[in-house]
């Protein structure tokens, strides 16, 4: 299990902000300590990440570094964040060099958390799990975050920024008849995630007024792996792939009279948006809305 931070927030503030969302538990300084914020933070996680990033904390490494710009693209990593290769079984020579204050860690990546902590503090932040969506939990996150590195206003600040641009998507959507929208990610030329609206996809469709036109069951992930045959459920739909989409999926596709008989196909009601990370936190959120936004009125021009 992770080790307890001794950080400077109230114990009330901290309960208020995580209670029910399955954050590892901490003790509270006592009144003798003086405020102190970890400087060089490490994380398993591309949502922890970004966040950081968006409140101004640059890590000093992450899992992943090397796939940054093919699930995730913005905000930008800067080049000096170390790679810690796979999330789930990290560098740990590499990590130790770099001798962390602390490191963040989520329920994926609970079972690398005991190797981690005989190198430093370790705190587990879980943006997706049971019982809440990722959109609510993501403020939460956002806000501790803020709190644990010494960002509170900057934290205040990029929650209130997703909001005014959401806000403003919304108002540019609005009074647009837009189809239900089938959001995938391709695995193969037979196979799709496909998002509902317990996801940070679907969450941002709630957000921009848009409906969502799957409306079957999804993991905590916010998707179900389905066939595309099982995509003519949603026969009035506008189905909309976000990249990447491997280079043979298009071309096989064209040539599948399962995937040309499909209503929305057939009705030519198919687009792609650039990369978001569907398993992100606000940043994603709000790329994704942007990009999503820019496609539908793009269509409509």
């Amino acid at each position: 299990m992770p080790h307890s931070l001794s950080l400077p927030m109230p114990r009330r503030r901290f309960l208020a902000l995580t209670g029910g969302l399955g954050f590892a538990a901490w003790s509270p300084p006592s009144r003798a300590d003086a405020p102190s914020f970890p400087a060089r933070v490490a994380t398993l996680d591309y949502g922890l990440a970004e966040t950081m990033l968006a409140i101004g904390v640059e890590p000093v490494a992450i899992a992943s570094a090397a796939d940054w710009t093919t699930w995730v693209v913005e905000p930008p990593l800067p080049s000096a964040v170390a790679d810690l290769g796979a999330a789930q079984d990290p560098n740990l020579e590499r990590l130790a060099a770099l001798r962390p204050d602390l490191v963040l860690s989520t329920d994926f990546t609970a079972m690398a958390e005991p190797a981690l902590a005989r190198i430093a503090r370790v705190e587990r932040v879980t943006l997706y799990g049971t019982g809440v969506d990722p959109l609510p939990r993501a403020r939460t996150v956002t806000t501790l975050l803020g709190d644990m590195l010494g960002r509170a206003a900057e934290a205040r600040s990029a929650i209130e920024a997703y909001d005014a641009e959401i806000a403003g998507l919304a108002g540019r959507l609005a009074g647009r008849s837009t189809e239900p929208l089938l959001l995938v990610s391709f695995l193969d030329p037979r196979h799709v995630r496909v998002y509902g609206r317990s996801g940070l996809y679907g969450n941002v469709l709630d957000g921009l007024g848009l409906r969502n036109a799957w409306d079957a069951p999804v993991n905590y992930w916010g998707f179900s792996t389905v066939g595309i045959e099982d995509l003519a459920a949603a026969p009035h739909a506008r189905l909309v792939a976000v990249d990447p989409v491997a280079p043979d999926v298009w071309p096989t596709l064209a040539r599948s009279p399962l995937w040309t008989g499909l209503p929305f196909v057939a009705a030519s009601r198919v687009s792609t948006v650039a990369p978001a990370l569907m398993f992100g936190a606000l940043p994603s959120a709000g790329r994704f809305a942007r990009l999503l936004c820019e496609n539908l009125l793009g269509e409509r021009a």
